[in-house]
């Protein structure tokens, strides 16, 4: 199965970082025992895999090697946004105004709070 073609603009990113040939991967075909065997050996409390010749944690640099990631330059990283304040704090920053208390359910915003806000919104350039 071929994959999805993207638009040239998501596929110039994807190139740029270095994602695209995850991209091409395409459909990998289910294994039910192999999947099966796994999930029965997966300890959670250790984040490792128990066989009879012994224990297995698969590493970031283990996903990078079979993947083939380019390991070259920084790491990515940043905040995860789970927590009122930090989503509070990126909306004042992105949108100019932050959502309150009743707009979110758990550690989400409603999307009806973001309908409100497309609508109060004017757009000064096509980003």
């Amino acid at each position: 199965m071929l994959p999805d073609r993207y638009n040239s603009i998501m596929e110039g990113h994807l190139r740029d970082t270095g994602f695209y040939h995850v991209s091409q991967i395409g459909v990998v075909q289910c294994q039910s025992a192999l999947v099966n065997t796994l999930i029965e050996r997966w300890r959670p409390e250790a984040h490792t895999f128990h066989f009879p010749v012994g224990e297995c944690a698969v590493m970031l640099e283990d996903v990078a090697l079979i993947l083939d990631f380019l390991k070259n330059g920084l790491p990515v990283t940043g905040p995860t946004l789970s927590i009122y304040e930090a989503l509070e704090g990126e909306c004042l920053d992105q949108f100019g105004v932050a959502p309150r208390k009743a707009d979110y359910r758990k550690n989400l915003i409603k999307l009806t709070w973001f309908r409100g806000l497309k609508d109060r919104l004017m757009l000064v350039d096509d980003i």
